[in-house]
């Protein structure tokens, strides 16, 4: 049961998966963060309140950041070298370790929460489920959480439509819901709103970290770019100066039985 669109080809999945890591300092300074009232929420799940934390597929620690703040002791378990490395540049607090969901390198209930940020639909979940209920104690609560474009703006909803790529595939978080396991009740799923303070040429820069952008040919990705500078340039909302991009923060949660 993997985690992404059914019938997707699996070779692309993965080329996307690992696309990551040879733009980790631009992922590090252009994705936007998680809000602290979703990365709350989805901790609130657990039967008691979350001391030890693990980041799983913490890329360059995006969520890392906003479970430090809600005072937490976290771990971060990363397959890719480079992204940890950004990771620990920043947070030297967060215990750091190569690993992936399918294996993680921690013992048999050693934390009270698993949180991923982005990343559900990359795991292969018919092998993450157990590994996440193995490290979790019972009454520990696992939270996927996906940041998305919040396209009741228009104007954004027509950038989107001008940059999809060859590569660009509709993903498990446009979903209502996560795949359920026998380890965990039923997922409970809550919205929050975010932003991100963005000029046109930041923005350009964050859609140049984004997996379809990485992995297409190097022609097509200057062009989808170029397209999108060129409309944000002659788009009032944002042509001048810094703007938010709206964001709609969706967070799923489910306890271990």
């Amino acid at each position: 049961m993997n985690a992404s669109t059914p019938g997707i080809e699996p070779e692309l999945h993965a080329r996307r998966a690992a696309s990551f890591g040879a733009k980790a300092a631009a992922y590090a300074a252009h994705r936007p963060d998680y809000p602290e009232k979703a990365l709350a929420w989805g901790l609130a799940g657990a039967e008691e309140r979350p001391v030890e934390v693990l980041d799983l597929a913490a890329g360059t620690g995006k969520v890392s950041e906003g479970l430090l703040a809600l005072g937490v002791t976290v771990t971060a378990v990363e397959p890719d070298a480079k992204m940890l490395e950004e990771l620990t540049k920043t947070f030297p607090s967060v215990t750091p370790l190569i690993g992936t969901a399918e294996r993680i390198p921690l013992p048999d209930a050693s934390v009270d929460a698993v949180v991923a940020g982005q990343a559900f639909h990359w795991f292969d979940l018919d092998r993450a489920y157990p590994e996440m209920a193995r490290v979790l104690k019972p009454g520990g609560i696992v939270a996927a959480l996906w940041n998305h474009d919040d396209e009741s703006t228009g104007w954004l909803a027509e950038l989107n439509a001008l940059i999809k790529t060859s590569a660009s595939r509709r993903w498990l978080s446009d979903y209502e819901s996560l795949p359920e396991h026998e380890a965990f009740e039923p997922f409970e799923k809550k919205t929050f709103g975010h932003k991100q303070p963005r000029t046109a040429e930041t923005l350009v820069a964050t859609l140049a970290t984004h997996s379809h952008m990485l992995v297409a040919d190097t022609e097509e990705r200057e062009a989808k770019l170029r397209t999108a500078r060129e409309f944000l340039d002659r788009n009032p909302e944002t042509a001048s100066g810094e703007f938010d991009l709206p964001i709609t923060t969706t967070v799923f949660r489910a306890r271990r039985r």
